[in-house]
This record gives C-alpha cells, sequence and structure tokens, in this order.
C-alpha cells in the first residue's frame, strides 16, 4: 500500500516496515520477514578486482557495458560471453562459510540481496544496469584455492553471473536494486 507520510510503498509489516523507492527500481532486499525494504542493509559492501587471480579491495571500479569491470582480470574487451561480465555473491553466505570476498573469487559482496532470484531479471547495482544470467556455482578451482567442502557448503549460495547492459561506475555502499523480470 501507499503511504502518505512517504510517498513509498509500503509492504505493511510491523516487523521490518520494509520499502520500496520506486515501482520500476525497488531496493531490492530481505526484511526479518521475508519483505523488501530500503534501508543500509541492501548494498555493494565489498569489490575485489586485479589483474591477476591476486585480487585487492577497491572503492569503486569502472562498468562497462557488455565488458566487464575495467582493470580486471576477466574484463573481455572484445565482448564477454552472457553472464562472464560481472559476478556477485552474497555477504551472508560469506558469513556462512568463512570465506572474505576475495577469497570467493567474485568481484562483488552484496548485502542483503537475494541473488538467486535476480537470475534472468534486470537489476541495478548503483548506476548501472545489468541482468542475471545464471547461478555462479562453487568450482573445484574455488575449492584448491580455500578449503576442502566449500563445493558443498556454497551449492546454489555461490553467487550470480551477470551482464552489464550500461556503461558506469560500482560503489561500495551503492544500493542494489531489481527491475522486471525479462519475457
Amino acid at each position: 500500500m501507499w503511504t502518505a507520510r512517504t510517498g513509498l510503498l509500503s509492504t505493511g509489516c510491523s516487523r521490518c516496515d520494509g520499502r520500496r523507492p520506486t515501482a520500476r527500481w525497488p531496493v531490492f532486499g530481505v526484511g526479518l520477514c521475508g519483505a523488501a525494504r530500503d534501508d543500509d542493509l541492501v548494498k555493494v559492501e565489498e569489490i575485489n578486482i586485479g589483474p591477476t587471480e591476486a585480487l585487492m579491495p577497491v572503492d569503486a571500479a569502472a562498468a562497462v557495458a557488455g565488458k566487464g569491470l575495467r582493470g580486471d582480470r576477466h574484463f573481455h574487451a572484445d565482448g564477454a560471453p552472457p553472464g562472464q561480465a560481472l559476478t556477485l555473491i552474497e555477504a551472508e553466505a560469506l558469513e556462512d562459510v568463512g570465506l572474505t570476498g576475495a577469497q570467493s573469487r567474485r568481484q562483488v559482496v552484496v548485502r542483503g540481496v537475494r541473488l538467486n532470484d535476480l537470475v534472468g531479471r534486470r537489476f541495478r547495482v548503483g548506476d548501472i544496469e545489468c541482468i542475471g544470467v545464471e547461478l555462479c556455482e562453487p568450482c573445484r578451482h574455488l575449492q584448491q584455492m580455500t578449503r576442502p567442502g566449500i563445493i558443498k557448503d556454497l551449492i546454489h549460495r555461490g553467487g550470480l553471473n551477470a551482464d552489464i547492459l550500461t556503461d558506469g561506475q560500482i560503489h561500495v555502499g551503492d544500493p542494489v536494486a531489481a527491475g522486471q523480470a525479462e519475457s
């Protein structure tokens, strides 16, 4: 329901009172009861990129449509294959398994976002528009670089492979907002 006080869509939840800033790009996260929310918990928490396998945290990264994050080892100057421009992972999943963002080998760590729900959907990370292509399941390479059992621990929680649709910057602290599902 719309509230006159804020002009925002309220879920009506008395426990977390999640809100959506716009109908087209609601901030996409999960409140205590599973309702959408728009607070500081739905955001980019880390960005990890590097020209080699040695990833380093950065405060911001330039996103190039169809190519990836400039300065990263997986930047595709001639165009990225579908789902290879951007990888994201949930901070909550990393906390559950005891890995850092850089150890996960994913570029962007987000908090308060159910990434599995973004497969086939457009979404924004800060000012850039993306589309979720497929789950980024954990692999043997990740297990070799971290610890035995990480594949089992992260199955279906290993993150999201996405395409970048517009150029722009991603900053730590940027909101994550979901758009419409692709038809």
